[in-house]
């Protein structure tokens, strides 16, 4: 109603106000007073007609609030009814679900019942089983008085028959057990050895192969180039020349690759082949002190370095000849081996080597009472095929014989270099001084890289760690500490025990040093019998 008042309200208020207005206006054209009575008029029409569409509004509040009271109270009279049917169901379900835990808690009475009553079935099972227990357990410690009792006094005649105490037998069963695994260990060792050799020898040849793959890089980097110094970067120029046919030019006369890089004042030589190499360096270096470089002057300057170099050749050869005191080799071969001069294995040079091997070789021979200069001869060219292994398939010690025997090289020579790494069997006794003076020559101290102070004290290391173990008598390191012969005492050390002796040799060297390579561990045993003849 307030609501209907408040309407009522602003509608008269605004039609005075519009009635108000229209009667100022009016006093413009007509009588003040005539336009007032008109006025008065005008609004009472307004107001009987504000009053009848005011009590309209009203009626029709009325009928819409009667309507929604209705419609409300037919919406809570059914959810009423929806809640109590609700209420019903959930009754009926508490009512059944008190059933079931009725019948629940009167099973587990039940079951309560009967465990209480084995439990005191099980108590008085158990108070019967201790009583019985004490009375087992006394008279089992009288049978075990009784026993011990007996062992003892058989202990004692035992004792007393052999002569030994307890300690002692043990000790002498426990020796004698120990003795009997090392043999079967030592057996089966053997065996396992052997099944093992096949294949270590295998997987050591790939080994090998990946490590060759992986390291041969650098050592291939160092031992195939060479740098030349320039007196200015400008050279660098002028050795390329006008669109590269300089460089192309000397690649092409010296069958090498030319690297001109960002290296300040210097160039790089690259090639397998080392005497092609080094007549490049002496071409090119006389190319830059003489200034003048272009194509017709760089293929003279080539062919005089080429008869430079196969001249210097043929005197590293010749002065290898007389320095070793031999004579009658062919100018091929002297050649040759003096292309020697420029190979190197592991750092060491292959000529040098080779002179060094030849005078290691005729000095066994003279203590053998052989042929001094034979053997030289032999040890001097035993390596003559590393000159052509780049040329000629095949391994450096047979392509080395055929060499020998094409120049006229007795049959003793040619099998003595042929034999020196045992590729072939050895028909005199030339062929193994010679092995020997070859392998004396690359594992002396010095020769390949090693420092004199480490390797001797290597080799202390070896034996005194051969020397800790029992038995052993002298030992020594041979093969430039690549090998250990041990020699033990025959009454102190089995043939069984050898074997296990070898490998805890082993092991410690493995464990308390470091070391390249390999070392191989030989334990030496020797009985002699002597009688005398009367």
């Amino acid at each position: 109603m307030a609501l209907i008042t408040a309407i009522l309200g602003f509608i008269i208020g605004g039609a005075v106000f519009f009635v108000w207005g229209l009667m100022r206006r009016r006093t413009e054209t007509v009588d003040l007073e005539a336009a007032r009575a008109q006025a008065e008029e005008i609004s009472k029409e307004l107001t009987r007609e504000a009053q009848t569409r005011s009590e309209l509004i009203v009626k029709e509040a009325e009928v819409k609030a009667k309507d929604i009271l209705v419609g409300a109270r037919a919406d809570a009279e059914r959810e009423v009814r929806d809640r109590r049917r609700e209420l019903q169901s959930a009754e009926a379900k508490l009512e059944s679900r008190e059933e079931v835990f009725e019948k629940r808690l009167e099973a587990f009475e039940r079951r309560e019942a009967d465990l209480n009553r084995r439990d005191q079935s099980i108590r008085n099972r158990e108070k019967n089983l201790t009583e019985k227990e004490t009375q087992h357990q006394a008279m089992l410690d009288e049978k075990l008085a009784e026993q011990q009792r007996l062992v003892d006094e058989a202990r004692t005649r035992l004792e007393a028959v052999a002569g030994l105490t307890r300690e002692e037998a043990k000790r002498t069963l426990m020796d004698e057990m120990i003795g009997q695994a090392r043999t079967e260990a030592a057996k089966h060792i053997r065996v396992v050895e052997e099944e093992a050799r096949e294949e270590a020898d295998r997987r050591a040849k790939r080994i090998v192969s990946i490590a060759i793959e992986r390291l041969a890089g650098e050592f291939v980097a160092e031992r195939t180039v060479s740098v030349i110094a320039l007196p200015t970067d400008e050279m660098k120029g002028r050795i390329i020349g006008r669109e590269g046919r300089n460089i192309r030019a000397i690649e092409a006369a010296t069958g090498v690759d030319i690297i001109i890089d960002d290296t300040p004042e210097s160039v790089v030589i690259s090639c397998h082949n080392p005497i092609r190499r080094e007549i490049a360096r002496v071409a090119l270096e006389r190319l830059i002190s003489d200034g003048r470089i272009h194509p017709g002057r760089i293929e003279e300057v080539v062919r005089k370095a080429e008869q430079e170099v196969e001249e210097s050749i043929r005197e590293a050869g010749q002065r290898a000849i007389i320095e070793v005191g031999v004579h009658g080799i062919h100018p091929e071969l002297v050649k040759l081996l003096g292309m020697l001069k420029y190979r190197y294995s592991y750092a060491q040079n292959v000529l040098m080597h080779s002179i060094e091997a030849a005078f290691i070789c005729g000095a066994m021979a003279a203590e053998l009472g052989l042929n001094e200069k034979q053997a030289r001869r032999a040890a001097l060219l035993h390596d003559i095929g590393k000159a052509l292994t780049h040329e000629v398939e095949g391994s450096h010690a047979l392509i080395g014989g055929e060499l020998a025997r094409k120049y006229g090289e007795s049959a003793k020579i040619v099998n003595a270099i042929a034999a020196h790494h045992e590729e072939v069997k050895a028909e005199t006794i030339l062929a193994p001084l010679v092995d020997a003076a070859d392998a004396l020559s690359g594992a002396r101290p010095g020769a390949r890289r090693e420092v004199l102070e480490s390797y001797v004290k290597r080799l202390e290391d070896l034996e005194t760690i051969a020397k800790s173990f029992k038995g052993v008598e002298k030992c020594f390191a041979v093969q430039a500490g690549r090998e250990m012969r041990v020699i033990v005492e025959p009454n102190q050390v089995t043939d069984e025990d050898t074997v296990m002796l070898a490998r805890d040799v082993a092991r410690k060297i493995e464990t308390d040093m470091t070391y390249p390579g390999q070392i191989r561990v030989t334990v030496i045993r020797e009985t002699r019998a002597t009688e005398l003849a009367k």
